[in-house]
């Protein structure tokens, strides 16, 4: 079997040298597809008016073929949905006090979440995050598009938080239950 694969390389190695190309098998369970990947997403604001309650317990990230992704969890929101607004700004200030937090990339998307980082009931804290600080347990390290992420407030009951991206890129809101997704594009 061995000696049929050495004749089988040599013979396509021979034949590439006088210019004919061969084709050569690709082992069995190897397939090969070409990703396609959405476009038409737009880089405009997007937003949802906010219409269960809830708190944000989480916010991770995940790295995909076409985009990068960022979920932030707020599991009583229910199959309703949680209020938001996703859009590109110039810089990234923190709110109510408007202090310029610095954010790393290309272009800054400001999340604001219709769910505090507390209990409202006991101000007891459900998500870690602190003013102008990176995201707790969020490495973006390898990502394509994700450069950055700092936590701005939690204020009023909306929560605030800067993703630094490479560059102005389309992007799309999703909601789950109980999640709000955000997907940034690789490219146009």
């Amino acid at each position: 079997m061995r000696t049929r694969r050495c004749t089988a390389v040599l013979a396509a190695l021979t034949m590439a040298g006088a210019g004919v190309v061969v084709a050569m098998p690709t082992p069995a369970g190897a397939a090969t597809t070409a990703v396609t990947c959405p476009t038409g997403w737009g880089s405009l604001p997007k937003t949802a008016a906010d219409t269960d309650d809830g708190s944000l317990t989480d916010i991770r990230t995940g790295q995909h073929d076409c985009y990068d992704r960022m979920v932030l969890d707020v599991p009583t929101a229910g199959t309703t949905g949680v209020g938001y607004t996703v859009h590109y700004v110039d810089a990234f200030y923190q709110d109510p006090s408007d202090i310029l937090i610095p954010v790393s990339g290309g272009a800054i998307i400001e999340i604001l979440v219709s769910a505090p980082s507390y209990d409202p009931q006991t101000n007891t804290p459900t998500y870690p995050g602190r003013g102008g600080q990176p995201l707790p347990g969020v490495d973006l390290t390898g990502y394509r598009t994700f450069r950055d992420a700092k936590f701005g407030a939690s204020f009023e009951g909306v929560t605030q938080v800067g993703l630094g991206v490479r560059a102005r890129l389309p992007f799309r809101v999703t909601q789950l239950s109980g999640r709000l997704v955000i997907d940034v594009a690789h490219s146009w």
